[in-house]
């Protein structure tokens, strides 16, 4: 029996190509972007997770601002740690990361650079439970000079070797360490906060370049990563809370927290991250698009079966005449539903292997669709089994409750109910179509806006160049070359301006300094604001077009250095100083040094417009790695960059012979801050896009059968001396009003979840009216292009043919 509903719901299928077509590509396209969206989804939740995750927390600091405590700083002092492991029976193990910004591999004449790696203390095994394929996970760690590496890196530098017992050289701040391989950890997978290249064992700290107070277990540096793996039967709010009260540097003002590893990720957006997280907003925004699109994909899908339902009126009579159950004709018209869904799925997968590749690229992801994947997408497939359960519910319960009497006689018509649902239906796909299109509007707007904003410095045409130092040289001597090297480059004829600095705009927390404690010039001590800070000369502020609205640059004093600062306007705020000349010759105090403001800067945007402008106060200082180097518009094309590049580079080689090369153009670097922000935007659009190409096929589609249904009428009316601009006006009127419906309906839900969306950036567009107006016309546009053709059609087909019946 089975077996012939599926043969009779073959030939239907096979039978009405055009209601087939529209109905299979649309669930295709819907359950294709739904896949991808989720795979995407998917993998952002599944960060941080291997077998114990759920044990581990992260310790980070909170700072008073005001009368609450806000998140400060991700990295902890070295002795949080082991205090806690101390204090509380709870935490069984505490481990302690120093990242690296950046360190150099030597092996024979190969040089190799990561910035992946950490100094690790020896329990790291013990939280972080990767396998390890080669060592003992008990000493990989325990001995100074050790270094465990992944399988990739250390194929990178020792090739087919085995690399155990073997030596390279660490080059880091001009130091040089020899290590010896302990361990080879299998490649960590890039779905985690802490990337991982190498690990060195803590020990070395004390024996290369930390000073005896950096290592001495102690509050006052606060450089590290620190995690706990905690007993099982542990209640996490309560340790929270436990920690949150622990005040063991005796300060009020500054305390220690907790969070879930497997939470950081798409939670912790915290100065001094080990890397920029993800986004929890971007995942919900992008999951309520998945779910739009497919619901889509499905409301047209029961459109067009209880439209197509009314043409099958007499064949269900006659089925019933000859003794069909309601039950059977359910199962028959359910049988038709699951081939054309799972044909549907079918393509979809086809469509998702083929867009794979297209959609990593725009979202930067490495995602791939694998057999053993299977268990993740048990609840999508849950998902779609019982969405698919219910698009062809109704319909089938529709087709199979029709009167047989009324059937055979045609006398069939849709029922009031019947027509409310399907406008209802429709109204739903315009509504969600309106809020996509306005939602893509308003993402691009602020994109848009983050890149064309003034950011109150200009970084075109400027390069940083930097490198290690793999010979150790001096402090003095290290400034004398590279005074030399100045001189050297400003004499290039495209050069237009040089300065040495520890950071520029686009920089990351990493490569700022972060300090409390200040005595204002007019004697108020802040104990709890957090001021940011970097060095460099007096040259960096012409060089990046800085504007002063108050004093001058850096003084030099006989040893070229000086005890003067500037700062910025929201540290002048935050000074309690009216005015940028009231601040010139004011003495503000921290370090324990008495520091002469000489001069006040325009708020510029160090970390762009996502965030607000920080309190940044600029010291002078002649041993910042970073030179920065102004190009003039000699070089205005990449063969003139590259060309300019070489000969700084061959400079470069000739002052420091032992040194890597390196280069960042700042405006790149600076506009990478919004990368994953441009992904989010391409992706809407995408989708977007996909959602109204659903929607028009399924209005496409029901206006076809609607023009069939409605042919004698039309006919009639044509006889009787309607206009083919009558009929269209007939046909069409219906859509325009269910699209203003929609967009009424469409307006205030936008408007409240892109409010929310910017409520993520300090500097924001603003959502302006014609933006509704916008995708509320592009709506209707969309509606009357997609049903004008078949209306058209109606309109002039000739009213003998629609009438010779009667």
């Amino acid at each position: 029996m089975y077996k012939l509903y599926f043969k009779i719901a073959l030939r239907y299928l096979l039978k009405n190509k055009l209601y087939s077509f529209i109905n299979i590509t649309g669930l295709a396209i819907g359950i294709a972007s739904f896949i991808l969206i989720m795979l995407y989804v998917n993998y952002e939740m599944s960060y941080d997770k291997f077998e114990g995750s759920e044990h581990v927390y992260r310790v980070f600091m909170d700072a008073k601002e005001g009368e609450t405590f806000e998140p400060s700083d991700a990295q902890t002092a070295n002795l949080i740690g082991p205090t806690l492991k101390r204090e509380f029976p709870e935490v069984k193990e505490q481990v302690r990361l120093y990242r690296f910004e950046k360190i150099t591999f030597k092996r024979d004449e190969k040089v190799f650079e990561s910035n992946k790696g950490a100094l690790a203390d020896a329990t790291y095994f013990k939280i972080f439970n990767y396998p390890l394929l080669k060592g003992a996970k008990e000493t990989a760690l325990a001995t100074p000079n050790a270094i465990v590496l992944t399988k990739d890196f250390s194929k990178k530098i020792f090739g087919n070797e085995d690399p155990i017992d073997k030596t390279i050289s660490a080059f880091y701040n001009g130091e040089e360490a020899l290590l010896t391989v302990k361990g080879i950890l299998k490649n960590i997978p890039d779905n985690t906060h802490m990337k991982t290249n190498f690990l060195i064992s803590m020990e070395t700290f004390a024996n290369w370049w930390a000073s005896d107070d950096q290592v001495a277990p102690n509050w006052g540096h606060c450089n590290f990563f620190t995690y706990l793996n905690v007993d099982e039967k542990a209640n996490y709010s309560l340790l929270k809370n436990k920690v949150i009260a622990s005040d063991f540097e005796d300060d009020p003002d500054e305390r220690y927290n907790i969070e879930p590893l497997e939470s950081i990720h798409l939670y912790s957006d915290k100065p001094y991250e080990a890397e920029a997280n993800g986004s929890l907003s971007r995942i919900k925004f992008l999951t309520a698009i998945a779910f739009i699109i497919l619901i889509l994909s499905w409301l047209n899908y029961v459109n067009l079966s209880t439209t197509k339902s009314l043409e099958r009126a007499k064949e269900v009579g006659i089925r019933k005449v000859a003794g069909a159950q309601r039950i059977q004709l359910i199962f028959q018209s359910l049988s038709e539903s699951i081939i054309l869904n799972i044909i549907a799925i079918v393509l979809a997968v086809i469509l998702t292997v083929f867009m794979l590749s297209v959609y990593n690229s725009i979202t930067g992801s490495q995602l791939v669709l694998q057999s053993s994947m299977f268990t993740q997408f048990l609840p999508i497939i849950g998902i779609l089994v019982l969405g698919i359960v219910l698009a062809g519910l109704y319909p089938a319960i529709l087709l199979s409750g029709y009167s047989p009497s009324k059937a055979l006689k045609g006398k069939v018509r849709t029922s009031a109910s019947g027509l409310n649902i399907r406008k209802g239906l429709i109204i739903l796909q315009f509504m969600a179509t309106i809020i996509l299109l306005i939602g893509t509007i308003v993402v691009t707007k602020q994109i848009d806006f983050l890149q064309k904003q003034p950011i109150g410095a200009n970084l075109n045409e400027t390069v940083s160049f930097q490198g290690e130092f793999l010979s150790q040289l001096s402090d003095s001597l290290v400034r004398d070359k590279y005074k030399t090297l100045e001189n050297e480059i400003k004499a290039f004829p495209f050069v237009t301006a040089v300065a040495r600095t520890q950071t520029y705009p686009g920089g990351g927390f990493d490569e700022l300094n972060s300090f409390v404690g200040l005595t204002y010039p007019n004697g108020t001590e802040d104990s709890r604001k957090t001021y940011y800070g970097y060095a460099t000369q007096p040259e960096y502020f012409d060089l990046l077009d800085i504007k002063f609205l108050g004093g001058t640059t850096f003084t030099n004093n006989s040893a070229g250095q000086s005890r003067s600062i500037i700062i910025n306007e929201s540290a002048m705020r935050e000074m309690e100083i009216a005015t940028p000349s009231d601040a010139i010759g004011k003495v503000a105090t921290f370090f324990g040094i008495n520091w002469t403001i000489s001069g006040v800067v325009e708020n510029y945007h160090h970390f762009g417009l996502k965030s607000s402008v920080l309190p940044m106060i600029i010291i002078h200082d002649t041993s910042s790695n970073n030179l920065l180097v102004k190009f003039n518009n000699k070089v205005s094309s990449n063969s003139g960059y590259t060309a300019a590049i070489t000969d700084i580079e061959n400079k470069w080689k000739q002052v420091f012979p032992q040194s890597t090369f390196n280069y960042t153009f700042l405006d790149k670097k600076f506009e990478a801050q919004y990368n994953e922000d441009k992904k989010f935007s391409s992706a809407f659009q995408i989708f977007t896009i996909l959602a109204i190409l659903i929607a028009s096929m399924g209005l496409f589609g029901l206006t076809s059968y609607t023009c069939i249904q409605r042919k004698k009428e039309i006919g009639i009316r044509k006889v009787n001396g309607a206009t083919i601009g009558q009929i269209l006006q007939l046909l069409n009127q219906d859509f325009v009003k269910w699209v203003g419906i929609a967009f009424i309906i469409a307006v205030p839900i936008s408007y409240y979840a892109m409010n929310k969306w910017l409520e993520g950036f300090a500097f924001k567009t603003t959502i302006s009216w014609w933006i509704f107006a916008l995708a509320g016309i592009s709506a209707l546009l969309i509606a009357l292009l997609t049903v004008s053709w078949q209306s058209f059609r109606a309109a002039m087909a000739n009213p003998v043919e629609a009438l010779k019946d009667e």
